[in-house]
């Protein structure tokens, strides 16, 4: 019961110990009555305020404790994305670079084709020029993908069904060698080719002509005139290999030729494509993550 009604009680009782009339004592016996159902009540209601208070502040706790969660989630993720962000600006800078790289080996793989191809174009020129006084129905010198090729005819190096050089062969031959030996780190191919008519008699078939007749060229080079034979290779290739039609006796005499195939050194080209090749850098994970 609250103490601010002691007193009233205190006086209601004196009260009714004295000369009170008895109608007085009962209104006033309902008053406290009344007074202190009043006061019940209100406690109840303190009771739930009280009550309302603390689930209020129980749920404000866990509102912070979810805040609190969800700020230090968000952080996180923060911090993760800054990860990921800084390994890519890394993995940008090194494709940058490997980019300049690249950038910087294109720039001097072009100035080594340049370079090579004006090697080669002032090789064709040397032997045109030490060739001349041939006519173009006996040889013709070319440049084709970056090499230079000097053809020469059947007419020229060999009599009919023969692998043995002919004296004028010899002088082209001889002239020819003395533009390749300035020239000692070239890859030379030296190709017999003939028509696709059989042959009979020594050799057993084109194959062997071809072969026969690419052999005896790139002996007269090395042996008399000291081309270097590192860099010589020699094959026949029948009449698989045709510049003309097999039809016509004038397509079968273009086809029946020897070819001396000239090719710059590959190995810086070699080096640079190689290089140029290399597996790019694999890009890092960088996924959403959640908190």
């Amino acid at each position: 019961m609250n103490s601010r009604w002691i007193p009233v009680i205190i006086w209601i009782s004196l009260v009714a110990g004295g000369c009170v009339s008895q109608k007085k004592y009962v209104e006033a016996r309902l008053h406290v009555a009344n007074l202190l159902q009043d006061s019940l009540q209100l406690s109840r209601q303190l009771q739930i305020c009280n009550d309302t208070v603390a689930g209020l502040r129980n749920q404000l706790a866990d509102v912070n404790d979810q805040l609190q969660r969800y700020i230090q989630a968000a952080a996180m993720e923060i911090s993760n994305k800054q990860k990921q962000i800084q390994s890519s600006q890394a993995l940008i800078q090194q494709q940058q670079q490997r980019l300049a790289e690249q950038q910087q080996q294109l720039v001097h793989l072009q100035q080594v084709l340049r370079q090579q191809h004006a090697l080669m174009d002032s090789i064709r020129n040397s032997i045109a020029r030490a060739l001349m006084g041939f006519k173009s129905d006996e040889l013709s010198v070319q440049m084709k993908n970056g090499k230079v090729y000097v053809s020469l005819q059947e007419k020229l190096l060999f009599k009919s069904g023969s692998a043995v050089v002919e004296p004028k062969g010899v002088e082209a031959l001889a002239r020819l060698a003395q533009v390749l030996n300035e020239h000692p780190d070239l890859d030379i191919d030296i190709e017999g080719h003939t028509d696709s008519i059989p042959i009979h008699g020594r050799y057993p078939d084109n194959w062997a002509l071809s072969l026969a007749r690419a052999a005896s060229v790139t002996r007269i080079l090395i042996n008399d005139y000291h081309v270097s034979p590192l860099h010589i290779t020699a094959s026949g290739r029948s009449w698989y290999d045709p510049v003309d039609t097999n039809s016509t006796p004038e397509g079968r005499a273009r086809n029946r030729r020897t070819e001396i195939i000239i090719t710059p050194k590959l190995d810086e080209l070699f080096r640079l494509i190689e290089q140029n090749a290399e597996p790019p850098a694999v890009a890092p994970d960088t996924g959403s993550l959640s908190p």
